[in-house]
């Protein structure tokens, strides 16, 4: 296991709110989907049902999609000012000879605030452990969908959006083929 279980699950639900902007049409894009988004991740606490929690939750995407390809810094930067506008304590600090570590406390919060703190919280363990590479975009030429890296050797390379893997094996086989044939 590369992460703690929780760690892991946060950061694949961030990869999967991420990637609902990246499926046409948007995969979040109604009340509906946004309950079945909260259902199938298992979020718990307060909630609104309302059109500007959905709001509030599709406008994290952009953000959470930056820091997937920010370098450490620019990350801490952003994984700091989630945990800070949310009123949380948790904190990556880095000072004397130690390196980037947790000072922290959470509140409670609504639905967005708790899952942009739940991404941060994860992203504090990438950052810490030196994973940030395990953070990555889908290598089809087609999808600019995020993907976590959660295998051993570091190998994996296509998102879980849709036939990626599949239409790009297909493709590089396909262009053999006709290269052999010429």
């Amino acid at each position: 296991m590369v992460f703690a279980h929780d760690t892991q699950a946060s950061l694949v639900d961030a990869a999967r709110l991420v990637n609902t902007a990246e499926v046409h049409p948007d995969g979040l894009s109604s009340l509906e989907e946004l309950e079945a988004f909260v259902r199938s991740v298992g979020y718990t606490g307060s909630r609104t049902h309302s059109a500007g929690e959905l709001e509030a939750v599709r406008g994290l995407r952009p953000m959470l999609k930056e820091i997937w390809s920010a370098p450490e810094d620019r990350a801490v930067v952003m994984v700091n000012k989630i945990l800070a506008d949310a009123g949380a304590i948790p904190q990556l600090i880095k000072h004397d000879q130690w390196d980037y570590h947790l000072h922290a406390t959470s509140p409670d919060s609504p639905l967005h605030v708790r899952i942009s703190v739940e991404a941060a919280m994860a992203l504090v363990d990438v950052i810490r452990e030196k994973q940030l590479d395990r953070l990555r975009t889908c290598a089809a030429e087609d999808c600019s969908a995020v993907l976590v890296d959660l295998s051993k050797n570091r190998s994996k390379l296509f998102c879980d959006t849709g036939n990626c893997a599949n239409r790009t094996h297909v493709a590089a086989y396909r262009a053999r083929k006709s290269a052999a044939a010429s």
